[in-house]
């Protein structure tokens, strides 16, 4: 009977700090967004650093926890969420970044979409600044809609986008290995 008590209270002690939100990098993420009436819930989150400088924080949101890719690409509704930490980032450097992405995602064979990432890139022209927040949210079989800071800014159609965009954070060849392991919470 004591071990049950000793039990519930540290359930009980334990259930605010789960409740809190999770700061990465001076980050506050939210626990829970809520996408066209789903809850998704932060699946995990990590930095995107380069030379020793924190450029952005990089968070999943998702229904079902996932740990690997597959997980993630099997729900319908997925969001990457990206926050700018660093001032060195620029509206070309984020392009380049993301161009580069897009061909490591796909092995170099962008041509089915490459439409499509034109598209995508045309998102970035207005200038990026620390502070400013992307947040992709992708519906399965749908695409991919875009907003920063909190505006939409576009909808891309098409799977093979949405995928690939995806991929750029959780594939085999992702922008940063050790923020897909943290997005991915392996």
């Amino acid at each position: 009977m004591k071990a049950l008590s000793t039990i519930a209270l540290t359930a009980a002690l334990m259930t605010p700090m789960l409740a809190e939100a999770k700061t990465v990098s001076g980050v506050e993420l939210a626990d829970n967004l809520t996408i066209a009436e789903q809850s998704l819930a932060l699946n995990g989150a990590g930095v995107r650093s380069k030379f020793f400088m924190d450029l952005y924080v990089g968070s999943l949101y998702i229904a079902t926890p996932a740990n690997d890719l597959t997980a993630v690409l099997d729900q319908s509704t997925a969001v990457i969420r990206l926050n700018i930490t660093s001032g060195m980032i620029t509206s070309d450097k984020m392009t380049d970044a993301i161009e580069e992405g897009f061909d490591s995602a796909t092995n170099g064979n962008t041509a089915s979409i490459d439409k499509d990432i034109a598209q995508f890139m045309g998102l970035f022209t207005e200038e990026v600044s620390k502070g400013d927040q992307f947040t992709f949210v992708t519906h399965k079989g749908a695409g991919v809609t875009s907003f920063k800071n909190g505006v939409e800014q576009a909808t891309i159609a098409g799977e093979a986008f949405r995928q690939a965009l995806l991929k750029i954070w959780l594939g085999d060849e992702p922008a940063q290995k050790s923020l897909r392991k943290n997005m991915l919470a392996q």
